[in-house]
């Protein structure tokens, strides 16, 4: 099985540093984090994730202006988007079909089996 490349990009680095270490632990997935969120296009330039976490609200820019900037690149057009929010609720999330900006997303504090299932669903081949 090909190891999925998970980039998860969060202004906190100990949300980066948790999900990253318990993501690689399963063996199925390799991690990068990046927590400044005008470096990322970058990172995920030279990372080349199958997949990108992404927070909503960060300091420097925020994750729908990323979000953006990251699916207007032809590198990344195919490649799927989550945000990771504290502002609305697992239980808010159903009147709104947990759809942020037109993506998905997981509300903080997201467990390893929300994780995991988001990326299986999001890069089933």
């Amino acid at each position: 099985m090909k190891t999925k490349r998970i980039l998860v990009i969060d202004d906190e680095p100990s949300i980066t540093r948790t999900m990253k270490t318990n993501l690689e632990r399963s063996g199925a997935y390799s991690v990068c984090a990046e927590n400044h969120a005008t470096r990322a296009l970058e990172t995920a330039r030279r990372f080349q994730p199958d997949l990108i976490f992404l927070d909503v609200m960060m300091p420097e820019l925020d994750g729908g202006h990323l979000a953006a900037q990251i699916g207007s690149d032809r590198d990344f057009k195919n490649v799927p988007v989550i945000f990771l929010t504290a502002i609305v609720s697992p239980e808010e999330a159903t009147d709104h079909g947990k759809m942020i900006a037109g993506h998905f997303f997981l509300a903080k504090p997201v467990s390893l089996a929300a994780l995991t299932q988001c990326i299986e669903e999001f890069t089933a081949e």
